[in-house]
């Protein structure tokens, strides 16, 4: 595989680290009242945006995720890994695409900030009538199936297959690589599952008041499950983990070339 498109992961996969390592930073601190936020990927660019050197940060992410974006459409578009043309391959290739299709968006908007003047943010996406209501549907068992196939990578460590471990001679580091991307897959697996049930939810009972919303949402429901904050503070800390799993991604993985 060329250099330079390896490179280009490298740096897509440090960038989506950032945002999922904020997340979860973010979210602990505000599980324990302690000034963080209950954050989604919009809120972490808005987030970047009011720190000092805001702007130079979000252009640096916005660049990040793009190369990430342009990563995922080439695993898609090229299967440079040889993913193969089965069903399952296309499946997994598809996938890819719609991934790379929406840090994409996430960069071009973080980029597009940078020009814009602070905005107050919005209160979700507004969709009725019979469209929105299967377009809701069809969002939501989307994100319920990639929910499922967290907890599965999780499970059966597939996961682990992207790192050359035999090549890394300190024990440690391999067993610290397999228990941040446990955590972190399952964390993530919880959260897209939530967010996945708001969405079927508000398919089956659309109405013009309808908004869907995402992890912000997630968290909120979380915290509010009988288990209050500690919940809510494990899964935070699993979306850290997922973020540091993103950096040892951008270091140690392996390329079938």
């Amino acid at each position: 595989m060329d250099q330079k498109i390896k490179t280009v992961a490298h740096i897509g996969y440090t960038a989506k680290g950032v945002v999922y390592a904020l997340t979860g930073i973010l979210a602990l601190m505000a599980a324990f009242n302690l000034g963080g936020q209950k954050a989604g990927k919009l809120q972490i660019i808005e987030f970047l945006e009011n720190q000092a050197f805001g702007k130079i940060i979000l252009g640096l992410l916005g660049i990040g995720l793009a190369c990430y974006a342009f990563w995922r459409c080439i695993q898609s578009l090229q299967d440079p890994e040889g993913i193969g043309n089965d069903t399952k391959g296309i499946i997994k290739r598809i996938s890819f695409f719609i991934s790379g299709a929406v840090y994409m968006a996430l960069g071009i908007y973080a980029i597009v900030e940078i020009f814009k003047e602070q905005s107050s943010g919005g209160s979700g996406m507004p969709i009725d009538g019979p469209t929105g209501k299967y377009i809701l549907l069809i969002i939501g068992i989307g994100l319920g199936i990639k929910s499922i196939y967290q907890f599965i990578k999780a499970i059966k460590g597939d996961f682990l297959k992207k790192f050359n471990l035999s090549a890394m001679s300190n024990s440690k580091k391999v067993s610290w690589i397999k228990k941040i991307g446990y955590a972190g897959l399952i964390s993530r697996g919880i959260v897209v599952g939530i967010i996945a049930y708001s969405f079927i939810k508000a398919g089956m009972n659309l109405s013009s008041s309808t908004a869907v919303k995402g992890t912000k949402e997630a968290f909120s429901f979380l915290e509010q499950s009988t288990s209050g904050p500690w919940l809510f503070a494990l899964v935070s800390i699993g979306l850290l983990c997922y973020g540091i799993y993103m950096f040892a991604m951008a270091k140690y993985r392996s390329f079938d070339d």
